[in-house]
């Protein structure tokens, strides 16, 4: 199995396999605390190869720095089949996240996990900012 693409972004779409991002992102900035980020989308796009095959789960937990969890975690069981004459397939993940809740600022941290072992993780950087006096 290889990541090829894991972002956070505004939104994403799947387009016969084409995987469509618009307004990736890494940082969030907040003028009030806790924040609200009202809609994003975690796009994903992994390719697997036979030796994949089969009952897998993919996960997503959203930590804080410390490892505590700022949302449950997101379970999606995915069966993993590959046509014989296939070296490789490549499947596109989307997950819309709504109302994601930032009590503190600093760093943040989007873990993807396939069958409970950690593939790779998205950073995400909170930054409270101060409004200036007019």
């Amino acid at each position: 199995m290889n990541i090829q693409v894991a972002v956070l972004c505004d939104a994403a779409t799947d387009d016969n396999g084409k995987l469509n991002l618009l307004g990736a992102f890494d940082t969030i900035y907040a003028r009030e605390l806790p924040a609200i980020h009202p809609q994003c989308a975690v796009a994903l796009r992994v390719t697997f190869a036979s030796e994949d095959e089969g009952k897998r789960q993919l996960k997503l937990n959203f930590v804080d720095a410390d490892g505590r969890a700022i949302m449950p975690p997101i379970e999606i069981p995915i069966e993993v089949t590959l046509p014989g004459d296939m070296h490789f397939g490549t499947r596109n993940y989307i997950l819309n996240i709504q109302q994601l809740k930032f009590d503190q600022p600093g760093l943040y941290s989007l873990d993807i996990l396939f069958d409970e072992k950690v593939q790779t993780s998205i950073p995400l950087l909170v930054r409270h900012i101060t409004p200036t006096p007019a």
